[in-house]
C-alpha cells in the first residue's frame, strides 16, 4: 500500500515557532500626519484574547503571543493564513512550497498544525483533505499563541495555535469596493460593508469576494467565491447577540502533486525543472470544495464583574478531488511512475464553547476567574479510490494521458468509511494580579471519543477510541516600571492517538510539555517593543517501531524535542517609519526512537528563520498619501528526508515589496479612492520544500497584484 503521509494529517507532525512582528504596529493615525503607536483593540463584546479567553492584554500574559493586524494584512496583500504568517518568527509557512493552497498548513515551534481556529472555535478538520479555510478578506486580525494550548482548547499539537478573528459588525457606516488584477491572470473583486440597520438595535457586517486566476503549475487554475454576513443585536445594555454565516465555494484549487528532489536542486543530467513543473494530469486534477458555517455568539453581563459568553458554530462541508501521486523515479532521472486517486468527503458537525468569567478580590489579590465547558462533534463520510496511472516524462510532459472517465473502484485501496470525533472539555483558569505581578494558572479535563466504521484500504474496520486527559498551565510575569516584563511559564498539550501495541494495549494520548522563559519590553511612548523567548517543548508517547515485533508493530517509545530562541521587535523611530524584525533559532531532534531516527532532525524544520519589514509613509510634500513597504525573508536549510540521509533543501532569501497611495491627495473628488501594488518574491527566486527525496514542492514564483479600492 502506498505511503500517503503527504496527503493526510500525521500524528507525528513537526514544525515551528511563530510570531508576527508586524502585528504590534496598530497605528492610530490619519492620512495627514503621523501619531505614535497605539495598543491594538478589537471592538466587540464577544471578542476574547486567544491566549486567555479573557480581555487580558497580550503584554500582560506570561506566554508568547503575536497579533498580525489589519494594517499589516492589507499592506502585504496577504490572502491566506500562510501568507499572513510569513513575517512571524519561527513560523515556517513554506511546508509545501508556498504555491499549495488546499490546506492552511504551517508549523509552530517545529510541530505541524492543521487545527486552525476561527473566532475562538475550531475549524472542523476530518484529518484527510477536507479542511475548512477562511479567506483573509473576512479576517480582522490573526493571533498566534505559541506553546501548548490544551489547558484552554483541548486536543492540539504542542507548538501552538492560530486564531483568525473575523470582521465584526459596527454601528459606524463603512463601505468599500475593491478590484484587483495581476500575474497568473488574476481577476478579483471584493465588497465590505458595516453599519447600523436603520434606527434599530441591529448592526451588521458583510464581506463578499470572487477570485479567478491561473495556478502556478501548468494547466491548473484557482477559483474562489465567498459570502460572509454577520449581525449584532444589542438586546439590552447587558446582552448582545451576534448571528453569523460564512459560505465559501472553491471550484478550483490549483495543484497538489510533487516532483523528486533530483529534478529540482540535486544533480541531474537532464537539468532542473522550471517553477511551473507539474507531475499531474489535466484530466485528473480536480479539487472542488464547499463550506458553510453558521453560528451565533451571545454575551451577557450579569454586572460589572461577571460575564457569560456562549459561542456556537455549525459546519457543513464537502470536497471532491482527483489527483495523482508519485511512486518511483526511473533510473533515467526523468520518468516518474504514478498512481491516480480520488477522494469524496463530506463533514457535518458543530462546536460550542460556554465561558463564565468573573472578577473579584481576596485581600491584596485581584482575580479574573474563567470557567468553561466546550464540546466538539464531527461526523465525516470518506470515500477513497486508487489505481495505476501512466508514467510521465517530467522533461517532456504529456498532461492529458489519464482518461477522465476512468473507473478506480474495486482496487485494493478502496475505502468507504465513516469517521466521527467527540471532544468534551471542562476547564478552569485564574489570573491573579498582585500589584505588578501577574500570575496565571489553568487546568482542563478532556474526554475524547472517535470511531471509524466501514471499509478502509480494502479491509473492514470498526475502530473505537476513548481517551481522557488532564492538561495544566502555570505562568508568572512581573511588570517593571521601565517597561520590561520578564516571565516564565509551563504548559502542557495532548493529542489523541489511535492504535495499540502487538499485545493489544491501546495507546495513550501523545502529550507535550513546555518550559519557557522570556521578557517583553514596551517603551513608555509605545513606539518601541521587543519580545524575547527561550523555549523547550518535548512531545512524548510518539509511536515508533516495536523492536520485538514486525515492521508494522508500534510501541509508544518515541520522543521529539524542540528548543530555541525567538526574537520579535518593532519600532517607530519617526512618525513616518515603522520597522519590524523577527528571528528564530530552532534545534529540533528526535530524542527517542526505535526505527533509526533517534538524533535526527525532522523535515520541514529550518534551523534559522529571519524576516524584516519596513513601512514609510509620506505625510507632506508631493508624495503625501504614499506608503512604501519592503520586506526580506530568510528561510534556512532543512532536511530532505526524515533519516537525514539525502542532504538538505537549500536556503533562500526572498524580497517582497508593497505600496499604497491615497488618491485624494491628487484631487478632492477622488476622496475615498486608493490604489495599491504588492510584489512577492521580487527577484523570482527558486526555492523548495521536501517531505522526502521523491516528494518535493516548488516555492511560489514572483507574483504581482495591483488593486484599486473605493471607500464610502
Amino acid at each position: 500500500m502506498p505511503t500517503k503521509t503527504f496527503f493526510h494529517r500525521s500524528l507525528l507532525s513537526l514544525a515551528i515557532a511563530s510570531t508576527a512582528a508586524s502585528g504590534n504596529f496598530a497605528l492610530a493615525q490619519d492620512s495627514s500626519q503621523g501619531t505614535e503607536l497605539a495598543p491594538l483593540t478589537v471592538y466587540s463584546d464577544t471578542y476574547r484574547n486567544t491566549a486567555t479567553k479573557t480581555a487580558l492584554e497580550p503584554d500582560e500574559t506570561p506566554q508568547s503571543i503575536t497579533v498580525v493586524d489589519q494594517t499589516a494584512l492589507d499592506m502585504r496583500g496577504a490572502e491566506s493564513v500562510a501568507e499572513a504568517l510569513r513575517y512571524a518568527p519561527g513560523v515556517n509557512t513554506e511546508l509545501r512550497g508556498g504555491a499549495i493552497n488546499r490546506l492552511d498548513l504551517f508549523s509552530i515551534r517545529g510541530f505541524i498544525n492543521y487545527q486552525n481556529y476561527y473566532d475562538g472555535l475550531q475549524l472542523l478538520y476530518n484529518d484527510w483533505n477536507l479542511q475548512p479555510q477562511v479567506d483573509l478578506i473576512a479576517v480582522e486580525q490573526v493571533e498566534v499563541f505559541r506553546g501548548p494550548t490544551s489547558s484552554l482548547y483541548g486536543s492540539m499539537p504542542p507548538g501552538g495555535m492560530v486564531n483568525l478573528i473575523g470582521k465584526s459588525p459596527s454601528t459606524e457606516s463603512f463601505n468599500r469596493v475593491e478590484l484587483s488584477g495581476g500575474t497568473q491572470d488574476l481577476k478579483q473583486a471584493s465588497f465590505e460593508s458595516t453599519g447600523r440597520i436603520g434606527d434599530s438595535d441591529l448592526s451588521y457586517s458583510l464581506v463578499a469576494l470572487g477570485r479567478d486566476k491561473d495556478g502556478q503549475a501548468e494547466t491548473t487554475k484557482e477559483e474562489r467565491y465567498l459570502f460572509a454576513p454577520s449581525v449584532d443585536w444589542q438586546i439590552t445594555d447587558d446582552t448582545l447577540l451576534n448571528v453569523n454565516l460564512y459560505y465559501q465555494k472553491d471550484p478550483e484549487m490549483g495543484m497538489y502533486t510533487t516532483v523528486p528532489a533530483s529534478t529540482l536542486f540535486k544533480d541531474n543530467p537532464n537539468g532542473h525543472l522550471d517553477q511551473d513543473a507539474f507531475s499531474g494530469d489535466a484530466n485528473w486534477n480536480e479539487f472542488d470544495k464547499e463550506v458553510l458555517m453558521a453560528g451565533y455568539k451571545i454575551n451577557h453581563n450579569f454586572n460589572d464583574d461577571w460575564n457569560f459568553l456562549q459561542n456556537f458554530r455549525f459546519t457543513d462541508a464537502d470536497a471532491y478531488q482527483s489527483n495523482t501521486y508519485s511512486t518511483a523515479l526511473d533510473a533515467d532521472n526523468r520518468t516518474l511512475y504514478r498512481r491516480a486517486y480520488l477522494t469524496d468527503e463530506a463533514t457535518t458537525g458543530f462546536t460550542v464553547d460556554n465561558q463564565l468569567s468573573g472578577r473579584f478580590k481576596t485581600g491584596a489579590l485581584s482575580h479574573n476567574v474563567l470557567m468553561g465547558v466546550d464540546y466538539i462533534k464531527l461526523d465525516s463520510d470518506i470515500a477513497y479510490e486508487d489505481a495505476a496511472a501512466p508514467a510521465i516524462d517530467l522533461y517532456n510532459p504529456d498532461h492529458t494521458q489519464i482518461d477522465p472517465d476512468m473507473n478506480l473502484s474495486g482496487t485494493a485501496y478502496t475505502s468507504d468509511f465513516e469517521l466521527s470525533k467527540r471532544q468534551l472539555g471542562i476547564y478552569l483558569q485564574d489570573q491573579i494580579r498582585i500589584d505588578q505581578l501577574v500570575l496565571i494558572g489553568g487546568a482542563r479535563w478532556d474526554d475524547f471519543r472517535g470511531t471509524e466504521e466501514g471499509t478502509k484500504y480494502g479491509a473492514r474496520v470498526d475502530n473505537e477510541l476513548e481517551q481522557d486527559n488532564w492538561s495544566y498551565r502555570i505562568g508568572a510575569l512581573y511588570e517593571f516600571d521601565n517597561g520590561v516584563s520578564p516571565y516564565v511559564n509551563y504548559a502542557e498539550s495532548f493529542e489523541p492517538l489511535e492504535g495499540s501495541d502487538r499485545n493489544g494495549n491501546e495507546f495513550d494520548p501523545s502529550t507535550g510539555k513546555q518550559f519557557e522563559v522570556g521578557s517583553k519590553f514596551t517603551s513608555a511612548n509605545n513606539r518601541h517593543r521587543i519580545d524575547v523567548a527561550l523555549f523547550q517543548v518535548v512531545k512524548e508517547n510518539v509511536p515508533t517501531r516495536d523492536p520485538n515485533g514486525t515492521a508494522y508493530d508500534k510501541v509508544q517509545a518515541g520522543e521529539v524535542r524542540s528548543r530555541g530562541v525567538e526574537v520579535e521587535a518593532s519600532s517607530q523611530p519617526t512618525d513616518n517609519l515603522m520597522l519590524s524584525l523577527a528571528y528564530t533559532y530552532q534545534d529540533m531532534e528526535v530524542t527517542e526512537d526505535n526505527s533509526g531516527l533517534e538524533g535526527k532532525t525532522p523535515v520541514w524544520v529550518p534551523e534559522q528563520l529571519l524576516s524584516a519589514w519596513a513601512d514609510y509613509t509620506f505625510y507632506d510634500g508631493d508624495a503625501a498619501g504614499l506608503t512604501l513597504g519592503a520586506g526580506v525573508r530568510h528561510i534556512g536549510e532543512s532536511q530532505v528526508n526524515a533519516a537525514n540521509t539525502a542532504g538538505k533543501v537549500p536556503e533562500v532569501n526572498l524580497v517582497d515589496l508593497a505600496l499604497t497611495y491615497d488618491l485624494r491627495h491628487l484631487a478632492s473628488d477622488l476622496t475615498g479612492t486608493e490604489v495599491g501594488l504588492s510584489v512577492n518574491n521580487l527577484f523570482n527566486e527558486e526555492y523548495y520544500t521536501c517531505f522526502d527525496e521523491l516528494n518535493c514542492w516548488v516555492g511560489a514564483e514572483r507574483s504581482v497584484q495591483a488593486k484599486v479600492s473605493y471607500t464610502f
